[in-house]
């Protein structure tokens, strides 16, 4: 099929390129890498680490997803969705922890892709993706507020977690400085206002200059980037980890995470880009090329990293569209970096939290997750909340493990509520229920029905079949029946002894092809009898009546 092919969306894309596509590619490329490159720097301060990480992350990675990538639109580079995960692993393990962590991912990515596992992320509910995303809108909101009020803390104070965060806000709320609140406000003012004015031109940029200008001008004493740290402006080096067994196996938790959580937001963000242009992406191809982005972000020194939902939105409306946009977008920000990187030394850091403060916005997605509490069903509702809650309050791997294992248990459980076994006392020659040829099923022939597939879930309920003493043969009929486990066939197996044991023979009615094959495998058609098999209800009626007869003439 055309998106499973294992070719980057480049190579097919460059058969038909031309002129006029290349100069649009090449103002959409311009265009998304001035919108990257404030969410880049806000992103990796957000993240714990330097201004230029995050550049040298939208520089790498966005080159190579770009290059390799199974989507013809694809911007990658530092996300919201990181932050948190980002933020926690430098804390503890410190910049190679978070390298070591980055190349792992990028592994289990290329492994993912190579697997062909593409599709199963479509197997993750949407009420997990909608509450993490909204739990991490809310941990990256709290995360900001002290750069925004321009809060002090006491020396040793611990923010790590989002919980410690709103301790620390709410110890230290009697520190704020007015006029980082007052040059955050303005910023966040102009964020909001200026889409309305013009779209050209992105809002972060202009937030960025005003931020400047009014502290420079009017030299007010806010803390900028460079007060808290120390730019560089060269290009990205290379730089190899230490590769131990101990080393790896601490970090292989966090690996796993961050490769989930690119390969849901770069699948999602692929399948919102395909709708916009009418496309389809590569989703194999697009997952071995995060994991090659990502392990080439790794060793120059950058941030976990994939597709961005927001600069892929805004490389397709500007016009872009094939692989060369996103390209052209990593190339000028190498120039930004070298040129300009001095300069963002004298961005405020209340303009950074303004910034991050609309990207958790945007992001938050407060109207479907409300949308969902008043309409979804009950189960999916408690993992919605869950997720959430779990996302705030502890991490995104608590969130999306238990997240995870609770959507399974109440999807099991409403599976196992919609299978069922009926008894008939009567049945219809046409198989018509509301037929009026309704006949008596025989008197020592009992016959049920099961409908839903028979799993570990409700095999219990094959147990629970009742008979009379006079009964000499039951029909299973299972037209409803789409798929059976080994625990449903172990209970069949007892349900046979059990009958063989009171002299009733077991028919089967109707045995659809998946659980026939599972039946044939375990040996169980061989130990029922081939001919206890029917196609059809009045064929089983037919077969089991004469079988019925012949036991009670033995008798």
């Amino acid at each position: 099929m055309h998106k499973d092919k294992l070719k980057p969306m480049l190579f097919s894309t460059m058969k038909s390129y031309n002129g006029k596509q290349f100069v649009t590619d090449l103002i959409s490329g311009i265009i998304v890498a001035i919108i990257a490159l404030p969410l880049s720097i806000a992103l990796a301060l957000a993240s714990g680490v330097g201004p230029e990480e995050g550049i040298y992350t939208a520089i790498v990675a966005g080159f190579i997803i770009s290059f390799l990538g199974g989507s013809r639109v694809q911007i990658a580079g530092p996300t919201a969705a990181f932050a948190t995960i980002v933020a926690g692993i430098v804390a503890k393990n410190g910049m190679e922890g978070l390298m070591l962590a980055t190349i792992v991912a990028g592994v289990l990515l290329i492994l993912m892709g190579v697997c062909r596992l593409g599709g199963l992320i479509r197997f993750i509910p949407y009420t997990i993706t909608t509450g993490f995303t909204s739990g991490i809108a809310v941990t990256i909101l709290v995360g900001q507020i002290k750069d925004f009020l321009g809060l002090t803390y006491p020396q040793g104070t611990k923010t790590i977690e989002t919980i410690e965060k709103v301790k620390a806000i709410a110890f230290n709320i009697g520190t704020v400085n007015l006029y980082a609140l007052l040059v955050g406000a303005v910023c966040l003012a102009i964020l909001i206002v200026w889409p309305k004015i013009s779209e050209k031109i992105p809002g972060s940029l202009i937030a960025v200059i005003v931020g400047i200008l009014m502290v420079k001008f009017l030299n007010l004493p806010v803390n900028t980037i460079g007060d808290l740290y120390t730019i560089h402006s060269g290009l990205p080096t290379f730089h190899m980890p230490v590769f131990s067994f101990q080393a790896i196996r601490e970090v292989f938790p966090d690996g796993f995470t961050i490769a989930i959580l690119a390969a849901i937001e770069s699948l999602l963000s692929c399948v919102v880009a395909d709708s916009m242009i009418n496309s389809h992406h590569r989703s194999n191809m697009e997952l071995i090329a995060q994991g090659c982005g990502n392990i080439g972000s790794a060793l120059f020194g950058g941030i976990p990293a994939t597709g961005a939902i927001a600069r892929t939105a805004a490389n397709i409306k500007n016009g872009g569209r094939t692989p060369i946009a996103g390209i052209v977008h990593a190339l000028v920000l190498i120039l930004v970096l070298v040129v300009l990187m001095p300069y963002a030394a004298l961005i405020p850091m209340p303009t950074i939290a303004a910034i991050l403060f609309m990207v958790a916005y945007n992001m938050c997605q407060w109207r479907t997750f409300v949308h969902l509490c008043k309409t979804a069903p009950k189960s999916d509702i408690i993992v919605l909340v869950t997720t959430f809650a779990l996302t705030v309050v502890f991490d995104l791997v608590v969130a999306i493990e238990i997240g995870m294992l609770m959507a399974v248990l109440l999807f099991m459980k409403r599976m196992s509520e919609e299978s069922q076994i009926t008894g008939w006392k009567r049945y219809d020659m046409e198989d018509d229920p509301d037929g009026t040829t309704l006949k008596p099923i025989p008197e020592n022939v009992r016959v049920y029905e099961i409908s839903g597939p028979m799993f570990f879930g409700d095999a219990d309920r094959i147990a629970a079949i009742s008979y009379k003493e006079t009964t000499k043969a039951i029909i299973l009929r299972m037209r409803g029946v789409p798929a059976l486990d080994a625990t449903a066939m172990h209970s069949l197996n007892q349900f046979h002894d059990k009958c063989r044991e009171q002299g009733i023979e077991l028919v089967f009615s109707h045995v659809n092809e998946q659980p026939m094959r599972t039946m044939e495998k375990d040996g169980f058609i061989e130990k029922v009898g081939k001919e206890h098999f029917r196609p059809h209800i009045d064929d089983a009626i037919a077969w089991a009546g004469k079988v019925a007869e012949r036991k009670t003439s033995e008798e």
